[in-house]
């Protein structure tokens, strides 16, 4: 008889197992071969499974064979075999314990819905100029981080402002693993400095809101085009380049809730008002999935936040060259709070990201 401990976790994982041996079974019944769409909704589910199942089931057999041992180590008969036993019993523990590790990450990895694209929106909070240039940072930190992760980060739209800030910016970001790293960059961003504007030398706070929308094609957002406002508009880019003359861009303003967007990255204005309609629909899932983040949280807290814009969940003191994550560390957070900002804003984001992958990992587990 097995001794692995039956947690909630194990649990879930065993019910995977049944499941994927249904999905299994229904790929050789006969109904399901001759429906195309069962068929292909059967197998994809299936393949999205099989990784964590196959794992889960190495995972067993470690245990049934640890389980052997420690039998065999305790058999006074036989003291021999009994130390044999004893010598392999403590190797074997040791892998169904990374086995273990290894399926907590695979679990968690199959509950979510892959995002191959995102929107990351950068807005300027209060603070005048000062915030439009930290908005402006922002960008290029996020920018820093994409080239060197090799992501493809494609400016949509920007409203820049003065001193050459960003009152506003919208890019689509694309690559493997590209949305599970940045998705809790959703929120408030704070920063501490003397602006360049400040001849007294005094520091000033402002501030500025990052949203990160991902791209759904399989969720079906429902939208009436007799609530939707669209037109053509003329184009550009960063700094002013390729200003266009003639209107390849295409704005939306969806009136239910006054939201409007603007896309010009591209010359076909086809293409850009296929990409505003695709910003329009990532919005609106947002703001369907913060409804349901509100309805669960209810229940729970979670650290992690929600991404609302309003909640402030960093900040960057640049006179102490310290980034701040309130996510982390303090009860709950279990990991290092602050970073080196210099590194921070060149884009050297992974230690920060991790440990926010991490915090998220244990909370999602403790909630099983």
């Amino acid at each position: 008889m097995s001794t692995a401990p039956t947690t909630p976790l194990i649990r879930k994982l065993q019910e995977m197992l049944q499941k994927y041996g249904a999905l299994q079974a229904s790929l050789s019944d006969p109904a399901v071969l001759s429906h195309p769409q069962k068929l292909i909704s059967a197998t994809r589910e299936a393949g999205q499974l099989e990784p964590v199942v196959s794992r889960f089931e190495e995972y067993l057999k470690a245990q049934r064979s640890a389980d052997e041992l420690q039998e065999m180590a305790a058999n006074k008969a036989d003291a021999e075999m009994a130390q044999l036993a004893a010598g392999e019993l403590t190797t074997t523990r040791a892998r169904a314990a990374a086995l273990l590790e290894e399926l907590k990450d695979r679990f968690l990895a199959a509950e979510e819905s892959p995002v191959d694209s995102f929107f990351l929106e950068i807005r300027a909070g209060t603070g005048g100029e000062e915030a439009a240039l930290f908005a402006r940072d922002l960008f290029e930190m996020y920018r820093r981080y994409c080239e060197a992760k090799g992501y493809r980060f494609e400016v949509s739209d920007f409203s820049a402002s003065d001193r050459g800030g960003f009152k506003e910016v919208i890019v689509n970001v694309r690559g493997e693993e590209a949305y599970r790293r940045l998705r809790f960059e959703g929120g408030g961003h704070r920063v501490q400095r003397v602006p360049e504007t400040e001849a007294q030398g005094r520091i000033h706070t402002s501030a500025a809101t990052v949203a990160v929308l991902p791209e759904m094609p399989d969720v079906k957002i429902e939208i009436n085009p007799k609530d939707v406002e669209e037109f053509g508009c003329r184009g550009g880019g960063p700094g002013g380049q390729n200003v266009n003359k003639v209107e390849t861009g295409w704005r939306i303003l969806y009136k239910p809730t006054g939201l409007q967007f603007k896309m010009t990255e591209h010359k076909s204005q086809a293409m850009n008002k296929e990409r505003a309609w695709a910003l329009l629909r990532a919005t609106l899932y947002e703001m369907e999935q913060a409804k349901q983040h509100a309805a669960r949280t209810s229940a729970r807290r979670t650290m992690m936040g929600s991404g609302d814009r309003s909640q402030r969940i960093r900040t960057y003191n640049f006179p102490q060259n310290r980034c701040t994550d309130h996510r982390l560390g303090g009860e709950g957070g279990g990991g290092e709070k602050n970073f080196n900002l210099t590194q921070i804003m060149q884009g050297q984001l992974d230690p920060l990201l991790d440990a926010l992958l991490e915090l998220d990992k244990q909370q999602r587990l403790d909630s099983l």
